[in-house]
């Protein structure tokens, strides 16, 4: 058989039962990461893979993904469709193999795939046993078959049940609300910003996202449709839609001659924050690895070499650094490896080594080929470069200055931090808490066993506009850093912050339930962003929510958080009741803010996630920055209180 033949024979023989399912239900966690709210969207993810991976074979170009009415999801492509036909080993259905056997299917095997995504490749087998119920609906070879499955297990054989022209796979699942007990609720917003990326990842794709929840004025659902013919390219014009470019148009190329494909695109812009946002087969590797390795290596070489060519160094007292050539960068790398090893904490950093060389030669490549045509840029660039280098001067001698006054270097705490008495950092919690009023209130009502509090005074520095010494001498900032015990900064990587020393491990900001307060939060998750990205990625950070009203009648009182909760406690006092809004934490007593906000058996704490990155970035960058349109209409979509024209 030929391998071309053989490259496209997809049947019941290219899929492979590699193990059973017995632990997925007892262990979901070993498979998806977690039972929480990210656990379950990466249920949706795995799916979706699937029809991706189709798609890189070329043999998909339409994906499309419904929220229907009931809450379950359903992903339906146009590609081969699952074979049907008996697996020879398994003696039942090709499909069933690869529904109730994990670590089946056409992935591992090389004919059928070169590539797929999948951070675990544990498959569809896996959603199947963590969903109560799920159907299965192949479009292959004129006929229409299906099987159902409840927890894993099918219901009856693969069964034909009509003809078609059609081709493909459609997949209908319903999460088990025993095992996602925290919530079965999936976020429009969260899968809208994956299927985004994905179509920007893989150009030439369409993915249509429908939310069957929601119905408009005229009666029609919510719904995306995510198509990109330039892909990474149009994904750097989108992540940096609201800053300020130094060059022309974006720098990229689209190597995948090679035995692994690399694709990259970048700009450079006016801001003082470098964002490389690295994939492989579409998996984001907030982590980084030997891609992001090669990706550096090239650039900081092929840079420095023209640089030092154009005499524009010559004048300067020190050295160039990596970060320099990286300040006011947006980059996205993504490469195609056919058997990827990730490693690191969350399994998100390739480990594969023979991919530094193929990224670094291709990025050479197409800077040198830049630069040559385009030296009027090049020679803003570098400019960039300079200006980085003189701002990291600058902002080392002020980071040294905030690491000296840090607790463990002995410099002593913040005068305005009233810290706890407990020594556990695991135990511990700090509030950074808006105004000295609301501080004082917090400092009386809160636990001092293990609750630190922080007054902020005002609103912090607005760090997406501001160069870094000048964030590291901005004297709230410094607060920060000196009350939580990290320092920022080691010999690989001049940015990075070492938790090591945390002293809390809830920091939990604490504003006023209106825009001033909501500005302020935003400032503050801004800084964490930008600067302690790690201290968001571990889950040490979190949101108080203070109630909106306070509703009393006689001895009778209830908190609320939003007008609903409010009229219904209105009315379950008989509907006169006497209601009070706050309009800041300082109009409550310290009794009201520990039983309402601070108490750990009562108040509500909503811990940041960060399920972007890329997303994140953008938003940030546009409610942060300087163009005001999109930020109004972000405000204008999103608000519940903001009052636009105020």
């Amino acid at each position: 058989m030929s391998e071309e033949i053989k490259k496209n024979n997809y049947s019941a023989d290219s899929i492979q039962a590699l193990e059973g399912m017995e632990h997925v239900r007892m262990r979901p966690s070993m498979y998806i990461g977690d039972v929480g709210v990210r656990g379950l969207h990466h249920l949706v993810y795995e799916v979706v893979d699937n029809s991706i991976d189709e798609a890189m074979g070329g043999h998909c170009d339409a994906i499309s993904v419904s929220i229907n009415e009931d809450g379950s999801v359903t992903v339906e492509d146009n590609g081969r469709g699952i074979p049907v036909d008996l697996h020879k080993k398994e003696g039942v259905s090709a499909l069933e193999v690869v529904m109730t056997k994990i670590g089946a299917g056409g992935k591992f095997d090389k004919d059928s795939y070169k590539v797929s995504g999948g951070l675990h490749g544990v498959g569809v087998s896996v959603v199947n046993a963590l969903s109560v119920h799920m159907k299965s609906t192949v479009f292959r070879e004129g006929k229409i078959y299906e099987q159902e499955y409840e927890r894993g297990k099918s219901l009856y054989p693969v069964k034909q049940i009509g003809e078609t022209e059609k081709r493909g796979t459609r997949q209908t699942f319903f999460p088990d609300d025993t095992i996602f007990t925290q919530t079965t609720e999936f976020s429009y917003d969260t899968l809208s910003a994956r299927m985004r990326e994905l179509s920007f990842l893989n150009k030439g794709i369409t993915i249509t996202f429908t939310d069957k929840r929601e119905v408009d004025e005229k009666g029609e659902f919510r719904s995306e449709v995510f198509h990109s013919d330039e892909g990474l390219k149009e994904y750097i014009r989108y992540l940096d839609g609201n800053r300020e470019p130094i060059v022309s148009h974006v720098i990229s190329m689209d190597n995948d001659k090679g035995e692994i494909p690399v694709e990259v695109a970048l700009i450079y812009n006016t801001s003082y924050t470098e964002n490389i946002f690295s994939y492989v087969n579409n998996i984001n590797t907030h982590e980084g690895g030997t891609h992001l390795q090669g990706f550096r290596s090239g650039l900081t070489r092929t840079l420095k070499k023209y640089a030092d060519a154009s005499g524009l160094l010559d004048k300067l007292k020190f050295e160039i650094a990596g970060d320099d050539f990286r300040e006011g960068l947006t980059a996205i790398i993504s490469v195609k490896v056919s058997e990827p090893q990730f490693e690191g904490q969350t399994k998100t950093k390739l480990g594969n080594r023979e991919v530094v060389s193929p990224v670094s030669q291709a990025v050479g490549e197409m800077l040198e080929n830049y630069l040559e045509e385009n030296p009027n840029d090049a020679k803003l660039i570098i400019q960039k470069v300079i200006l980085a280098a003189q701002a990291r001067h600058a902002a080392k001698k002020a980071r040294e200055m905030v690491q000296r006054k840090t607790v463990m270097g002995g410099g002593g705490l913040p005068g305005k931090l009233s810290d706890c008495s407990e020594q556990d950092p695991a135990r511990c919690e700090v509030y950074l808490v808006e105004g000295d009023s609301a501080g004082g209130t917090a400092k009386q009502g809160r636990d001092r066993n293990f609750q630190a509090i922080l007054p902020l005074r005002g609103k912090i520095l607005n760090v997406e506009k501001a160069m870094h010494h000048k964030v590291f001498e901005n004297e709230e900032i410094r607060n920060i850093f000196t009350a939580l015990g990290v320092t920022v900064g080691t010999a690989e990587d001049s940015k990075a912050l070492n938790l090591e020393k945390l002293r809390y491990h809830k920091v939990i900001i604490m504003c006023d339930a209106d825009v001033d307060g909501s500005h302020i939060s935003t400032l503050i998750l801004t800084f964490f962003f930008r600067f302690m990205k790690e201290l968001i990625e571990e889950g040490h950070v979190y949101i108080a929510a203070p109630p909106l009203y306070l509703v009393k009648k006689g001895n009778k009182k209830e908190y609320a958080w939003n007008d609903v909760q409010r009229d219904q406690a209105n009315e379950r006092m008989g509907g006169s009741a006497n209601i009070q809004r706050y309009k800041g934490l300082g109009e409550m007593n310290a009794e009201q803010l520990w039983e309402t906000t601070m108490d750990p058996n009562f108040r509500t704490l909503r811990q940041v996630n960060i399920d972007s990155l890329a997303e994140a970035d953008q938003v940030f960058s546009m409610l942060m920055g300087d163009e005001v349109p999109p930020r109004r209409e972000f405000i204008e979509k999103n608000a519940v209180y903001a009052n636009i024209d105020a």
